[in-house]
């Protein structure tokens, strides 16, 4: 639970932006494309964040960097409440969105090092279940301070009291970070089992607390040998494995869920919803988000996680397909692109948003796990900045028609690129997984068995 509050920070600050990014855009005179990248500028520092989480992670260990992380978010978002100008809030936000981006990658890995293998799916899940409560609170915050004062005053003060109440989750989240154990499986990669097994004891019992411990070191020592062997560190198997890693981190993302969180008021207000109806009808999106990512939690090591993508991605495709016929006609004025819009949000939590955070922290072998996580969270946060600089833009531009027809077609992409390559990991433990694989590819080599001496 302490590791998933990394993931409440970013959908709080989701939820936040929402809700101030008209009172930025009237209080620094901003237009189409400065307020998309006011909104989008975070996501910078996310993508340096999950640059460096990885290398940082292995040589500091998981915890330590998750600490930095903490410190570097809460300073962001302090700076942010107080600047003075435009360009200090840029500033200000990229700075927040490197310890962002340090989460991201680190406390989902996390979670998966240390989860038994029948609870990984949702207990990594965690992660987003904590990203969508950050967003329906942040979006009952940014509703409350918004009704404190007139326009005017929300424009110069009401906006600052959003991202300043931020601090209260950053410091809460670096306090209790000093109350978790380090990675098990990272020291044990240091060769510091002796620390490790007392972790996995308290998770496992004594008899899988060792089987543990000799299957996490039989297959470093694998790792150690293939990468002899080979001579490379990517393997045909890793070059495929980081290749699915990468696409489907990026699909997340181009399917279009961050548009409609960032920008819910103003795809609200084109339907001819006045301010108080577009902030209420927000809410409900954030609530749907939170009742459905809650139930993935529950069907992820149930069903598992092919199944729920290929239900989610063909719900989302449907929606989106009939918003964007909605706005083509003009039909908007009844609820359908409510409907419309709380069958997406809800298809995606069940689906690619909690699910691909459990896939990205388990599908990569032990010796590129760090590096792997690192590079496609990157991947998703450069496939998030695209949207969210693009969408008020293209919103503009294109008209909301054809904005939401693109997102249907990606969301239809993602349903195909499941069916045919996304393997089912329920159930499987991470050397499991990583023995599939290569098992696949034609990669696995025969090394020695450690014995608990060892």
């Amino acid at each position: 639970m302490v590791a998933a509050l990394g993931g409440f920070l970013f959908g709080f600050d989701t939820a936040v932006m929402s809700g101030a990014n008209g009172l930025l855009r009237a209080r620094f005179e901003l237009g189409d494309f400065m307020l998309g990248w006011t909104v989008s500028c975070l996501i910078i520092g996310c993508m340096a964040g999950a640059a460096v989480s990885g290398s940082l992670g292995e040589r500091f260990g998981r915890k330590k960097v998750l600490v930095a992380a903490a410190v570097l978010y809460t300073a962001g978002i302090f700076a942010s409440a107080l600047s003075p100008s435009l360009g200090m809030f840029i500033t200000a936000r990229m700075i927040e969105g490197i310890g962002i981006g340090i989460t991201s990658t680190l406390c989902p890995l996390y979670n998966a090092e240390i989860a038994p293998a029948k609870f990984r799916g949702r207990l990594v899940a965690m992660n987003q279940m904590a990203t969508v409560s950050g967003i329906f609170l942040g979006s009952f915050l940014a509703f409350g301070v918004s009704s404190m004062g007139n326009d005017a005053w929300d424009v110069s003060t009401g906006w600052r009291i959003m991202f300043g109440t931020g601090i209260v989750p950053g410091l809460l989240f670096l306090t209790l970070l000093f109350l978790v154990p380090e990675s098990p499986r990272w020291l044990i990669k240091k060769g510091r089992a002796a620390e490790a097994l007392p972790i996995l004891l308290k998770i496992h019992g004594e008899e899988l607390a060792k089987k543990e411990v000799l299957d996490i070191k039989q297959s470093f020592a694998q790792d150690e040998e293939a990468k002899a062997a080979s001579g490379r560190r990517f393997t045909p198997a890793l070059r495929t494995v980081l290749i699915v890693g990468i696409i489907i981190a990026m699909l997340q993302q181009i399917t279009g869920i961050n548009a409609v969180m960032y920008y819910a008021p103003e795809i609200f207000r084109q339907t001819g919803a006045g301010a108080s109806g577009s902030l209420t009808q927000t809410i409900m999106v954030g609530l749907v988000n939170l009742i459905f990512t809650a139930l993935s939690l529950w069907l992820v090591d149930k069903l598992g996680r092919k199944v729920l993508l290929l239900a989610g991605s063909f719900f989302m495709t449907l929606s989106l397909a009939i918003i964007g016929f909605a706005f083509h006609t003009g039909r908007t004025d009844g609820p359908i692109v409510l409907i419309c819009i709380l069958v997406y949000v809800a298809a995606f939590a069940i689906s690619l948003g909690a699910v691909v955070w459990v896939i990205l922290s388990e599908i990569f072998p032990s010796r590129i796990r760090g590096l792997a996580t690192a590079v496609a969270t990157m991947a998703l946060w450069g496939a998030d900045f695209a949207v969210s600089q693009s969408f008020p833009p293209l919103l503009a531009s294109a008209g909301p028609a054809i904005t939401f027809w693109i997102f249907a077609a990606t969301s239809l992409f993602t349903f195909l690129f499941t069916w045919g390559v996304i393997p089912e990991t329920k159930g499987k433990s991470l050397e499991e997984i990583e023995a599939m694989w290569e098992k696949k590819h034609g990669d696995k080599q025969e090394s020695y068995k450690p014995s608990l001496q060892d």
